[in-house]
């Protein structure tokens, strides 16, 4: 079966994706609550998040990694137009020693990655050792993130990771867990860890988008660079 997306479209797809990304920017209102402010540290988040790279600050110093199938290159290419910095690797493909190997570097550089910690191919809500391995190897901590908002345009999609999207204007919010270090942890220490911090994220981030909605933090609009 001949594929719909191949080497010779990526390019044009790649750029609709971009186009989509764009228009969706001009409704996307994100603030962010209790954020550590670390760099380098390593983002942590559930794959169904992986659109919450948007409000994270400093998308220029954020390095996201992504695949290498045809899939990723087209969301590759998508994310360095809109700003991030990219890191290609897959722990079952070809590349990924190359792809761990750069990821340190940029950590020992100051820069930041952001890790979908149960992606790209789940299970659903088990973390993956990769984001366990790069904070260990470069010495940064690990910061759990989740997004969320009440709008009726933050969709949930039947997809294996139940991911979220906004969809027209949208008011939502980071919510940022407390820095996990590896320092002295067994890997499975560290997962559990990162698991417990995701999960309370989204348990504890209702109330806390109330709070945001009393304290009118939409009310302005917040540029991200």
């Amino acid at each position: 079966m001949v594929r719909l997306i191949n080497k010779d479209n990526m390019g044009h797809v790649a750029n609709f994706v971009y186009f989509l990304m764009r228009c969706q920017e001009v409704f996307t209102y994100i603030r962010e609550f209790n954020n550590p402010g670390l760099t380098p540290c390593i983002y942590a988040m559930w794959h169904q998040n992986l659109c919450c790279v948007h409000g994270l600050p400093d998308r220029n110093n954020v390095n996201i990694l992504i695949s290498n199938s045809i899939d990723g290159e087209i969301i590759a290419q998508a994310c360095e137009k809109w700003g991030f910095q990219i890191c290609r690797g897959s722990s079952k493909r070809k590349g990924s020693v190359s792809g761990t190997l750069k990821m340190i570097s940029k950590l020992k550089d100051g820069q930041n990655i952001a890790i979908m910690v149960d992606g790209p191919l789940g299970p659903l809500h088990k973390v993956k050792s990769g984001a366990i391995v790069l904070a260990r190897e470069a010495g940064v901590p690990i910061v759990p993130v989740h997004w969320y908002s009440e709008d009726f345009t933050f969709l949930r999609f039947p997809s294996w990771d139940k991911m979220t999207f906004p969809f027209g204007p949208c008011r939502l919010l980071n919510i940022y867990g407390k820095p996990i270090y590896t320092d002295g942890k067994s890997d499975e220490q560290v997962a559990e860890e990162i698991k417990n911090s995701l999960l309370e994220l989204e348990k504890v981030t209702p109330e806390k988008y109330k709070e945001a909605k009393k304290l009118k933090l939409w009310s302005k609009r917040q540029t991200k660079g």
